[in-house]
């Protein structure tokens, strides 16, 4: 034995040797993972939309994250599976893929824990037989090969893992874990901090990045080195806990001998199987009690060897007697678990004592025993084993119960019986133990105690009393109000009310205890957000340069939205005018018209359209010439002439000069190159050509025009095509010998579907609608124009770059048209898609309006104008929500006739999804409601419909009562002028599928330093399961020459295919009997062939399908490693392939700059030599500049001759001047862009004028980016993203549309709704963020229709797998927020108090929540918060039992945006601390008052926690404050008591709410749905005495009464979430509560970033950056937010307060002026 355990010894020293030399690296993973901790992002993890995501959970990282559950006690299994279950479920419900794994190598990190080995095991076989989850464990560890193949072959969107384990070498192997997952490209999710409310999740997300990359690289083989120590250290502690406990017995000989003889005997004695729980107790009991005999003999053989008295041998550990007890208490403790139903265990008294020492040594071998038994399940072969209950295997409290009474309260001669079925089961159990056990007797059943010892330690209270002193009265503050109730109405009844005595409703009446030293003006009306919104126009300025100014911006807005779509600006007259004015301008102009034409202007005119004639043959000419010499630019420079010719005899002219020109060439080729390599390209042209005459001149071609297409048709060997279109076509056998020299040799069908399926005829409607000049709108937009004419609402679900945003300037011309009033409001998702919006209605619409009227308006949180004295505002909807809410803006709500909601999918948003709800039920005027991406159209509808019946009836109620006071001569407001329109109440659903052009999709990958393109048919994303279980998805389209491909494969995969003659596309139903296919048509091919796959599929012939879809997929591809090097080979590939303008698309700033700068630089050190100057261009500036120089020269003399008195003169010459020579300066930069060789930029510099690209170039003159951009817009490059000024990507947008630059990097900014139409989409970054509904929006622009047949998206360091999952993802599911807050509820009875007829606003928003729509249970639960709200209201003294405001409600409610910081910042207030703070000497405040001031606003309205260990880091900062100190001790002091006063309400309302629950959906487990559930045991004396505590766990989860909680743990806000009734539906981050130390999952304090105070000490945005970790952009986010608050507290306390010269008033005002002064600074 000592020999051994010296050889365990030495081996033990060697490993831990070989540890100690990887130390430092250790250290260094270690900080190096800590330092990028404060660079992670908070956000959700779960969008409306994570169908796509498939994400892998680290199981031991979940495990460790439960464990340190703080409601959580040791030993209580089944409560620990259901913490497990709720993570899980939390993740499920919003449709999340992932799965689990479990590495065999982590399991070594348990062997200091043995108590946990069985916990482990069982979670493992629990998920695996229990769920669907997929669960892996036969990976050995995070650095092997199976796993890296794992990751490539699943490639997740992330990995869920913890940053910290259960000692130092459990952190190192997730250390291992981070940053291998980052090396391979994947990135991490921290399990801890997670915080979750109704339908998010939210967690820390750490990106993989090329630093992270490169340190996982270059420290691979350091990796693999300390990973193998650490793992030969765990081993080595595993085989020293296993030799403590086991003795000379090694653990394969304890596996072989004792294990398959207590299996095989059990297997004897119970041959027809059993639960788990009675399995595992018996074979448990019996192995652990064998293994605690040979242990006691070998330790009464080593005490006597060593000569020491069996005596002191007993002293340290238990007889077996003892143990004998134990046992026979588990046994029984399990019989109670076979009987008991949850909710009766959920009763047991909590025991405090803790097991003795002596008991210490067997429990560890009998959870060595547990784990062993566990984890060799699957030895039990073909048994028939129940493992459903394997997350109830242990209960300690209950045992503890058991042991309590059987070793004190028994002795008290106090016999309580079994009850029958608890008796015979616990026999069973333990005469199967006896039968089990060989070596010794271990006695009958009963008594169930032989010994006298005690298990438990002694204390003085071992029952854990449950006390309800500190929790609030249960019962509601009566209220009475119209709003409460007309919308909590019988709700009421059911509800608990305190009595008009009792001690909470009596002290409303007192005045309460206020120290704050001013007066309120009780009438104010406080400035809201529009008020403090920077305002970009004075419309009382009369100032001639501020005003010339603003007319050169207004000009440029329309030169911004003409850039943006080339439309006319229609002349808009108000249909209101008189009818006379009308008929007498129109006699007018007829009797005057015929007066004009003289002879001489015959003449003119004569001469004007000989000119046009002759320009016109020359253009004619020009083409024909250029096409000769190089068909396929020739055919480029027609297209860009038939786009901007405007007559169709001249666009039919064109047209057949294009075909005759690929005629001709096409019978060149052939005489050339005869049969063997014909080019098809030209015959492609010339069916383009052919298509486009055919289908859209088809009324203006003439015979001859048809014989000659006809003519070209059997050139090309389509005899059925041509004799169509003219069958007197007849040939000789010599022609058609020598016709067939030109045939292509394909099949007409075959030719169409794979050569020009991008060109296929439409089945287009022919017939002109009068509402519509530019075009012929399609069947489902003349819908969308009928609903506008009804006033009626409608849902439109349209595909990017179908027509559907036409509808919303249709509704707006009707508005402008019928008065000078009504207003129509655009609500845009982003403040980019407002600018362009606001920009394409200037350049649509010209009217004119009355004075102080204009015609488009902007509101937005950064600035306003015209916002209020507009016709049409365009606006976001957090800024729409402050005006319909605002009481003294309802005049200008009462005026809107019209919302248009765009990309409404951001309703399911994490960020604004709330206000997007609000104002849809808030509205009473018709809307229209946009999206191209949404899966559940219907219930948004149905929803919408239920919102617009309420509407109609409150509409009808207030019109009869506005009729009823008029003829009872009583003063009433005037009834809203929209409820004489005859508005409609009807919401239609209009949905159009087919996307106008295809999109094909590319994989990019680099083979010979050189970068290729793989077509990528989306058949490849789908499997046979995947097909088998849900079909194709919906919007997985193919291109006609895609089905060919799948058509081909699948003939190709099985020969005798029945159906293959069938689909032959030249046989083939559809096309035999049509001469020209039309894209419908082709359409119905591909989903009849997708059919038939999928019944290949469906009826045995997977394998066949398996191949297809095999042989579609692209050769695996190699991903660039260097994505900047690689970068500029891409986009020469996509020049040269014409497939520019490309957007490219990324998910990091820094890098889509960097990408975007490599192209300028791969660009500047091409040759020059390869394209000669644009001389003419050139010389044009030449003469610009000299007319610049010769006009200085005049304004030099005049200078010099103005009188030195004259200052003013001089001072506009001198600003003349100084323009002047920027002009010159400018004028100068221009003709550098010239310069550049054509083959050296992407842009076309000819795309705008000189003046235009000047007004263009001034306006990031001065920007942060403006001279990064301007060097790359001379090569034709641009960037992006949401970090630049409105400016820059207006400059970008701008240069773009019009061809200016060709290539743009950008990231999500451009995604939704930009009208930034191009030829290709690339995707070249991997992020979280790429997901289902970002891949759909941002490829949505790729193919612009009017200008490309067909768009491209290009794939470049993208996983494959990630690639199948985007495409075949669904689209969002809206299902709402959780619509209500406090303060919200505060905004809602202000508006209610302050405007007549605003309670059915008020009333719709509470009663329409999407979340409760037919959800009765959520209904009920939200009424209940409502009331809630109110009650903290009324306590808090900012309502009276009436409803009305009162005192600091404006303020509170003027801070919505934070709550519950506004709430406890008036707290503050009124206890006097500002006051007491802000004490200034005769200089002011001094330094550290406004420090501590920051301070403390930094707690409250600055709080951005950051991941737990980032404190651990050792970081080297310059002078930055990372970690933000806790508030000072007397404001700690009193936001403690303001939270523990609202924590008690919160807890009685969740009290309240459980009554609501049914308790039975609380008895099982929320994944698996095991139940525990059954009637109450009633026959056993000892259930109902260990079980008889019913009081105090009203509202707590009956898993979590396992452990011991009570309703007294709901006042932890750090438990609550978790002990909650799951089914109550509330939360904690519901309460206006703000804890100073809030703690994380795992019972750590999360810090607060300092970012604000750092920044207002230090004022150093680059050094904040640095250390913090955030983007710049980000920074300069949350700082204008911060900023922005502290002058609503400065505007908001001077209005409120009498005294202007207040400490608190002047201490707000500097603060807010000295922090605005440096952000300034660092802005400009």
């Amino acid at each position: 034995m000592f020999n051994n355990r010296e050889f365990y010894s030495k081996a033990y020293t060697t490993v831990t040797m070989g540890l100690r030399q990887h130390t430092v690296f250790l250290k260094k993973m270690t900080q190096f993972i800590l330092q990028e901790m404060p660079k992670a992002r908070y956000s959700s993890l779960l969008n409306d939309f994570v169908e796509s995501n498939y994400f892998v959970i680290d199981g031991d990282s979940l495990l460790v994250t439960c464990l340190g559950d703080k409601s959580f006690k040791r030993g209580q299994d089944l409560h620990f599976f259901y913490l497990v279950e709720c993570y899980l479920v939390d993740l499920m419900r919003n449709g999340a893929q992932f799965g689990i794994i479990f590495f065999e190598d982590a399991e070594c990190a348990y062997f200091p824990f043995p108590e946990l080995l069985p916990l482990r095991t069982a979670l493992i076989l629990h998920l695996q037989h229990n769920t669907n989850i997929d669960v892996q464990t036969e990976i050995s560890g995070c650095l092997s090969l199976e796993w890296e193949l794992f990751l490539e072959e699943r490639h997740p969107y992330f990995l869920i893992v913890s940053d910290e384990g259960l000692n130092d070498l459990q952190t190192h192997l997730f250390n291992f874990l981070i940053i291998h997952s980052w090396g391979m490209g994947v990135h991490v999710v921290l399990s801890s901090g997670q915080e979750s409310d109704s339908l998010k999740l939210y967690a820390y997300i750490m990106q993989s990045t090329k630093r992270n990359q490169k340190f996982s690289k270059e420290n691979q083989m350091m990796s693999q080195s300390a990973y193998k120590s650490l793992i030969q250290h765990l081993e080595e502690d595993k085989i020293l806990a296993l030799t403590s406990h086991f003795g000379h017995l090694r653990w394969e000989d304890m596996v072989e001998e004792q294990a398959h003889e207590t299996i095989f005997l059990l297997r004897q004695l119970w041959p027809q199987g059993s639960d788990i729980r009675s399995v595992l107790c018996v074979t448990l009991c019996s192995l652990s009690l064998g293994r605690y005999h040979c242990f006691l003999e070998n330790k009464k053989k080593r005490a006597s060897d060593q000569e020491t008295s069996v005596r002191q041998v007993d002293t340290d550990c238990s007889a077996l007697q003892e143990v004998e007890d134990l046992c026979r208490l588990h046994c029984l403790s399990i019989a109670f678990l076979l009987r008991l139903p949850l909710s009766q265990r959920a009763q047991t008294r909590v025991i405090t004592s803790h097991w003795i020492q002596n008991i210490q040594t067997f429990l560890k071998m009998k959870k060595w025993c547990e784990y062993f038994i566990l984890r060799n399940i699957s030895k039990f072969g073909s048994w028939n084993l129940n493992l459903k209950h394997l997350s109830d295997l242990n209960d300690e409290h209950l045992l503890k119960n058991i042991a309590f009474f059987y070793e004190t309260e028994n002795v008290q001669e106090i016999y309580l019986n079994l009850g029958d079925f608890i008796k015979r089961d616990y026999e069973h159990l333990w005469n199967s133990v006896s039968h089990l056990v060989k070596e010794f007797n271990v006695g009958k059943p009963f008594p169930l105690r032989t010994t006298a010892g005690y298990f438990l330690g002694k204390t003085s209270s071992p029952i854990q009393e449950i006390s309800s002193e500190n929790m609030s009265n249960l019962g509601f503050i009566p209220m009475t109000s119209a709003i409460i109730d007309m919308f909590l109405g019988d709700t009421l009844k059911d509800l608990p009310f305190l009595k008009s005595d009792d001690p909470v409703v009596t002290s409303l009446d007192k005045p309460k205890k206020s120290v704050v030293r001013f007066r309120l003006r009780t009438h104010t009306t406080l400035s809201d957000d529009y008020d403090m919104t920077k305002c970009h126009f004075d419309e009382k300025s009369t100032d001639s340069h501020y005003v010339n100014h603003q007319q050169k911006k207004m000009a440029y807005q329309r030169f911004y939205g003409k850039s943006l779509e080339s439309v006319s600006a229609k002349v808009i007259v108000t249909q209101t005018s008189h009818p006379e004015e009308e008929s007498s301008r129109k006699k007018t102009s007829h009797d005057t018209k015929p007066k004009k034409l003289t002879k001489k202007q015959t003449r003119r005119l004569m001469c004007q359209e000989q000119k046009e004639e002759e320009l016109r043959n020359d253009l004619v000419s020009s083409i024909h010439k250029e096409m000769r010499e190089n068909l396929n630019s020739g055919i480029k420079k027609l297209e860009d002439c038939l786009k901007s010719c405007s007559r169709i005899p001249e666009k039919l002219e064109l047209e057949m000069v294009g075909l005759t020109v690929c005629f001709e060439t096409w019978k060149e080729h052939c005489r050339g190159e005869g049969k063997i390599s014909k080019d098809l390209s030209i015959a492609v042209h010339m069916m383009e050509r052919i298509y486009s005459l055919l289908q859209r001149y088809e009324g203006f071609l003439l015979k001859q025009d048809y014989e000659f297409i006809a003519k070209c048709l059997k050139y090309l060997g389509f005899n059925d095509m041509a004799n169509s279109l003219d069958p007197t076509l007849q040939m000789t056998d010599k022609k058609k010998k020598k016709k067939d020299k030109y045939s292509i040799d394909i099949g007409p069908a075959r030719f169409q579907l794979q050569y020009t399926g991008h060109c296929l005829m439409r089945d287009e409607r022919e017939d002109l609608d009068p509402r519509v000049q530019e075009f012929i709108p399609d069947a489902w937009q003349r819908e969308l124009l009928d609903v506008v004419d009804n006033n009626e609402s409608a849902v439109v679900v349209a595909p990017t770059s179908s027509g559907k945003t036409y509808a919303s300037y249709y509704c707006m011309e009707k508005v402008l048209k019928e008065s000078d009033d009504g207003v129509v409001v655009y609500v845009a998702p982003t403040k980019a898609l407002v600018g362009q919006v606001a920009a394409t209605v200037q350049n649509r619409f010209t009217k004119t309006l009355p004075n102080d009227t204009a015609l488009c308006g902007v509101y937005t949180p950064d600035y306003r104008c015209d916002a209020l004295n507009c016709q049409v505002l365009v606006t976001v909807p957090a800024c729409f929500e402050i005006l319909l809410l605002a009481p003294h803006r309802q005049y200008w709500v009462e005026r809107i006739r019209y919302v248009i909601f765009d990309e409404v999918h951001c309703l399911g948003g994490e960020i604004g999804g709330k206000y997007w709800e609000r104002i849809l039920v808030m509205i009473q005027c018709p809307f229209l409601v946009l999206s191209a991406t949404i899966s559940n159209p219907a219930h948004l509808t149905e929803w919408l419909k239920s919102v617009k019946q309420y509407w109609k009836q409150a509409d009808k109620i207030m019109e009869e009562e506005f009729i009823s006071k008029k003829k009872s001569g009583q003063r009433s407001n005037s009834l809203k002028d929209n409820l004489c329109i005859n508005q409609s109440y009807e919401v239609r659903l209009v949905i159009y599928g087919e996307r106008y052009n295809d999109l094909e999709k590319h994989v990019c990958s680099v083979k010979h330093d050189d970068v290729s393109f793989d077509h990528y048919h989306p058949c490849a994303a789908v499997t046979t399961d995947y097909i088998e279980k849900y079909g194709f998805p919906c919007d997985l389209t193919l291109s006609p020459r895609e089905s060919i491909q799948l058509y081909d494969v699948m003939v190709q995969v099985w020969n005798t295919w029945p159906r293959a003659q069938e689909l032959d596309p030249e046989k083939f139903s559809l096309f035999k009997n049509k001469a020209f296919i039309k894209k419908l048509d082709a359409r119905k091919y591909e989903e009849i062939l997708k059919a038939e796959l999928t019944s290949w599929v469906k009826n045995g012939n997977i394998r066949k399908a398996e191949r297809v879809l095999e042989n579609l997929s692209p050769e695996s591809v190699s991903d660039s490693k260097d994505m900047v090097k690689m970068f500029p080979l891409l986009v020469e590939k996509l020049r040269k392939l014409n497939k520019l303008p490309a957007i490219v698309f990324g998910f990091r700033n820094g890098d889509l700059e960097a990408i975007a700068g490599s192209l300028c630089t791969f660009l500047e050190e091409k040759p020059e030599s390869k394209s000669p100057l644009r001389t003419d261009e050139c010389h044009s500036y030449d003469a610009d500049i000299a007319k610049c120089l010769k006009k200085e020269k005049e304004i030099n003399a005049k200078q010099n001759k103005i009188k030195a008195n004259d200052q003013q003169k001089a001072r506009k010459l001198e600003r003349k001047l100084t323009y002047t020579a920027e002009h010159i300066h400018f004028l100068k930069n221009l003709k550098k862009i010239q310069e550049v060789p054509q083959d050296c930029t992407y842009g076309d510099v000819n795309a705008l004028d000189t003046k235009s690209l000047k007004a263009v170039f001034e306006q990031v003159e001065s920007t942060r980016n403006g001279k990064k951009l301007k060097t790359l817009a001379q090569r034709g490059i641009g960037f992006h993203h949401n970090s630049m000024y409105f400016k820059e990507k207006e400059f970008v947008e701008i240069l773009f549309a019009k061809g200016f630059i060709k290539v743009v990097t950008a990231t999500g900014t451009l995604a939704l709704g930009i009208h930034m139409p191009c030829k290709s989409v690339v995707f070249v970054q991997d992020s979280v963020y790429l997901d289902g509904l970002n891949y759909r929006q941002m490829s949505g622009r790729a193919g612009r229709r009017g200008q490309d047949l067909l768009g491209d998206v290009y794939f470049f360091g993208i996983p494959l797998p990630k690639i199948e999952r985007l495409m075949t993802s669904n689209v969002p599911e809206l299902r709402g927020q959780f619509p209500l807050s406090t303060t919200l509820v505060l905004r809602l009875m202000l508006l209610a108090s302050k405007t007549d007829n605003a309670n059915a606003k008020v009333l719709s928003v509470l009663k329409h929540s999407l979340l409760s729509y037919k959800q009765p249970k959520v209904t009920k639960m939200l009424k209940l918060y409502f009331l809630f709200s109110l009650q903290f209201l009324v306590k808090e003294g900012y309502l009276n039992q009436k409803g009305k405001p009162m005192r600091f409600a404006r303020l509170v409610a003027r801070l919505c945006g934070h709550e519950p910081s506004n709430f406890i910042f008036v707290s503050f207030l009124e206890r006097g601390l500002f006051h007491k703070l802000c004490q200034p000497t005769r200089r002011g405040f001094p330094q550290n008052v406004v420090e501590t001031l920051m301070l403390v606003l930094a707690n409250l309205f600055g709080r951005k926690y950051i991941p737990v260990k980032s404190q651990d880091a050792n970081f080297r900062f310059t002078q930055s404050e990372v970690i933000l100190d806790e508030l000072p001790e007397d404001f700690k002091a009193a936001l403690q008591e303001y939270n523990l006063k609202v924590a008690k309400d919160f807890a009685s309302f969740l009290l309240i709410s459980s009554k609501l629950v049914n308790v039975r959906n609380e008895c099982r487990l929320p994944l698996s749905r095991i139940k525990f559930t059954g009637e109450e045991y009633e026959d056993s004396q000892l259930v109902s005495n260990l079980m008889n505590c019913k009081e105090g766990r009203v509202a707590i989860s009956p898993f979590a009464c396992l452990s011991g909680n009570t309703d007294g743990n709901l006042l932890q806000p750090e438990i609550v979430n978790h002990v909650v009734l799951r089914t109550v539906g509330s939360s904690v981050m519901q309460a206006p509560v703000l804890w100073s130390q809030k703690i994380d999952n795992q019972g750590r304090r999360m810090p607060l970033s300092a970012y604000a105070l750092d920044f207002y000490k230090h004022g150093s945005l680059t050094e904040l950056t640095r250390d913090t970790g955030m983007s710049p952009g980000e920074l300069l986010r949350l700082l204008k937010d911060f900023a922005f608050y502290i002058k609503t507290i400065s505007y908001s306390l001077s209005e409120l307060c009498e005294n202007k010269d207040d400490n608190v008033v002047l201490a707000f005002r500097q603060l807010s002026q000295i922090f605005y002064e440096k952000l300034q600074k660092v802005q400009n």
